[in-house]
């Protein structure tokens, strides 16, 4: 027999906000969190604009010297774990910590760190490398600087499966606890790559949108028909996952019940999906099978919405193929219309978004969507620009990855 698993803290760094409620009040107000970039200056690059994490002061979080040996990723990562705990009321001093684990990866890791390192490295010479620079640039530290910080002994890794690293890492950690490999869990995503290198990689593979650089307000636009290619953010979204039974045991205040991960691959091609979302279907499919559900019991869907061609059409043909004739009255909404694409910490910031909507029983919305792409086939109710009550008994969160990497999760509204 499975253990329950529920969700009782959340922690968030984003665009649009950081901590839980401005965050949440954010989504609902449809705010835009696409700006200029100011990480580094972007005159000569196509891409101007992103979702840059505003106000963040990493020593309100994060020992001022620690700070120094961490990536900005990382600083993300213990910023939004503290928020998540903090939120949980979980009292790390009365747990026994090698029943705690952190599972938190980054898609690309400490690019910034790398960047400033090369420079100093073609400039100075191999002497002037900082010792932390490795460290501060690999993908793991995310979850490492977490379980070092609260001295966590349980398990312990790092996805790295892109776009969907932070999905892939909460339902990992879901299984754990399903297993009875841990009590608690740490899971999601974090990620800080707004700069030189992986915005000039991206606009060279025609991903991100060039086109409106002087309207960063109206740029992310999943689903409509203008829509020219995603924009980066950063952040970073962790959720705490118990066992039913230890949240019942501590008296914890409970969100929603993680109740259902799916898993697969496209095996298609490095960075587009396979047509028609046939695998992305597949994905979702094994999600709500595993929740005990059927698809006549999700009642939205967080979608992946990156507002590129390939994924916005491939993600709705494989809502068609879930739902069937029952496509059209499902919602389907993107939040990166609001923070851009958060990349390995996507997954963790709209599984909170999807556990929230499920809580509150209101659809984020899809903002810039002033023209249905209906040639295209893109017919569904994206929540067009206004958040909407809506009685949610289950919602479906999906995060597709490069490489064809693909992971769903199902939150259901808790009930004993």
């Amino acid at each position: 027999m499975k253990n329950r698993v529920v969700i009782t803290g959340i922690g968030v760094v984003s665009p649009i906000g950081i901590g839980k409620d401005n965050f949440w009040n954010a989504l609902v107000e449809g705010k835009n969190g696409i700006d200029r970039i100011t990480r580094f200056d972007p005159t000569n690059y196509a891409c101007k604009i992103a979702g840059e994490v505003q106000d963040f002061n990493p020593t309100d979080f994060i020992d001022k010297k620690e700070t120094k040996r961490m990536d900005r990723y990382a600083q993300f990562s213990l910023a939004a774990s503290k928020l998540a705990i903090e939120d949980a009321g979980l009292d790390l001093a009365k747990e026994n910590p090698d029943r705690i684990g952190t599972y938190i990866g980054a898609g690309i890791g400490g690019i910034e760190t790398m960047h400033s390192q090369y420079e100093k490295l073609f400039a100075k010479g191999p002497h002037f490398i900082s010792p932390f620079f490795i460290p501060m640039m690999i993908a793991n530290m995310a979850a490492a600087h977490v379980s070092i910080a609260f001295g966590l002994h349980g398990p312990s890794s790092c996805n790295v499966t892109a776009c969907a690293t932070g999905s892939n890492c909460i339902g990992d950690a879901m299984r754990l606890l399903q297993g009875g490999y841990a009590d608690v869990m740490l899971a999601g995503g974090s990620e800080s790559s707004i700069s030189e290198a992986a915005v000039a990689g991206f606009t060279q593979m025609k991903a991100l949108c060039v086109d409106h650089n002087d309207d960063p307000a109206h740029a992310s636009r999943p689903f409509a028909k203008g829509r020219s290619g995603f924009i980066m953010g950063e952040g970073s979204g962790i959720v705490i996952l118990e066992t039913l039974e230890h949240a019942e045991k501590r008296g914890a205040h409970v969100y929603a019940e993680l109740a259902g991960y799916g898993s697969n691959a496209d095996a298609y091609h490095i960075t587009s999906p396979a047509p028609h979302g046939e695998y992305q279907a597949k994905c979702m499919q094994l999600a709500i099978a595993d929740a005990g559900l059927t698809p006549d019991d999700i009642d939205y869907v967080n979608a992946h919405g990156t507002s590129t061609q390939m994924n916005d059409l491939g993600e709705t043909e494989a809502c068609k193929t879930v739902f069937g004739a029952r496509a059209k009255d499902v919602p389907v909404s993107s939040i990166k219309s609001m923070t851009g694409h958060l990349l390995g910490a996507a997954g963790g910031a709209e599984c909170i978004a999807t556990t929230l909507a499920v809580v509150n029983d209101i659809l984020p919305p899809t903002i810039n969507y002033d023209e249905p792409d209906l040639e295209e086939g893109l017919d569904l109710d994206y929540v067009p620009n206004k958040s909407r009550a809506h009685k949610l008994r289950a919602a479906i969160s999906n995060n597709f990855g490069f490489g064809g990497h693909n992971a769903c999760l199902v939150v259901k509204k808790f009930t004993k």
